[in-house]
C-alpha cells in the first residue's frame, strides 16, 4: 500500500506519483488531504482501489479502465468522463455532468448531483454503463443518453417531491432511466416515454441496489413497482427531422 499526503500539492505531481505507483504494480493507493486536485485515476487500467481522502476536482477517473475509487466526501465536476469500466464510489455529492460520455463501468454517488448528470451515456455490446443516484438531480439528466442506466432513488425527500429537475431524457435516444417518486410529462423531454415499472423491472433495480449498498454500507427500504417510473426514449432518432430530409 502507498499513501501520499496531498496537501499543497499541485495536480500534475499528484497524479504523477499516483500513475508511477500504478505502472510499477502498486494497487493500493490512498491519498489523504485532497483539495481540488483534478484527474485523479485518469486512464487507469487494471483492477486496483485507490482512496480519495478529500475532495478531488474535476474529471476524477476521466477515461478509467478498471480500477476502483472511492472518495471519502464530495467530488466536483466531470467525475466519470468517458470512463470506459472500474468503479466510482463517492461517499457524498457530485457536481455537474457525472458520467459525461460514459462507456463502461459503474458511479455510485450516496448524495445527490448537479446538473447534466448521464449526458451522452452509451453501451456498445458488454460496455454497459450504470449511474446510481441516492438523492436528487439537476436538469438534464440522460440528455442525449444513447446507452446504460440511470437510477435515481430520491433518498430522504418529502413524499410528493421529484427527485429530478426538469428537461429530463431530452434528446434520449437509447439506454433507460429509473425514477423513484414523482415525475410527471412536464419534466421529460419531447420523445420521451414514462410508465410504471413491472415487476422484472423491479428485480434489475434491486440486484444493482444491492451492489451500491453494499459498496456504500447503507440500508435501503424494500421498494415496491408503484414507487419507481421508467423512462425510455420512443424513437432512436429524436431530432431526425432538424437534422435530416
Amino acid at each position: 500500500m502507498k499513501l501520499l499526503d496531498c496537501r499543497g500539492k499541485h495536480y500534475r505531481e499528484v497524479n504523477a506519483m499516483v500513475e508511477a505507483w500504478w505502472n510499477t504494480g502498486e494497487r493500493k493507493i490512498i491519498l489523504e488531504r485532497i483539495n481540488g486536485q483534478r484527474y485523479i485515476g485518469r486512464t487507469l487500467s487494471g483492477s486496483g482501489y485507490i482512496e480519495v481522502r478529500g475532495t478531488p476536482g474535476d474529471d476524477l477517473g476521466m477515461f478509467m479502465d478498471g480500477a476502483t475509487i472511492r472518495v471519502k466526501g464530495n467530488a466536483q465536476d466531470g467525475a466519470g468522463n468517458t470512463m470506459n469500466a472500474g468503479k466510482i464510489i463517492v461517499e457524498g455529492d457530485a457536481r455537474d455532468i457525472t458520467g459525461l460520455s460514459m462507456r463502461g463501468g459503474k458511479i455510485w454517488i450516496k448524495g445527490s448531483v448537479g446538473y447534466r448528470a448521464g449526458i451522452h451515456m452509451k453501451s456498445y455490446e458488454d460496455d454497459y454503463p450504470i449511474i446510481v443516484v441516492g438523492g436528487t438531480t439537476g436538469d438534464f439528466l440522460g440528455e442525449y443518453m444513447a446507452g446504460g442506466l440511470i437510477l435515481v432513488l430520491g433518498l430522504g425527500l418529502d413524499k410528493g417531491c421529484s427527485p429530478v429537475g426538469k428537461f429530463i431524457a431530452s434528446g434520449m435516444h437509447g439506454g433507460t432511466i429509473f425514477i423513484r417518486g414523482k415525475l410527471t410529462e412536464k419534466q421529460v423531454g419531447k420523445g420521451i416515454g414514462i410508465e410504471e415499472v413491472s415487476e422484472e423491472q423491479l428485480r434489475e433495480i434491486n440486484n444493482y441496489l444491492e451492489e451500491y449498498s453494499g459498496d456504500l454500507k447503507i440500508n435501503l427500504p424494500d421498494f415496491l413497482p408503484k414507487d419507481w417510473m421508467r423512462v425510455f426514449p420512443l424513437t432512436t432518432r429524436p431530432y431526425g427531422r432538424l437534422y435530416a430530409y
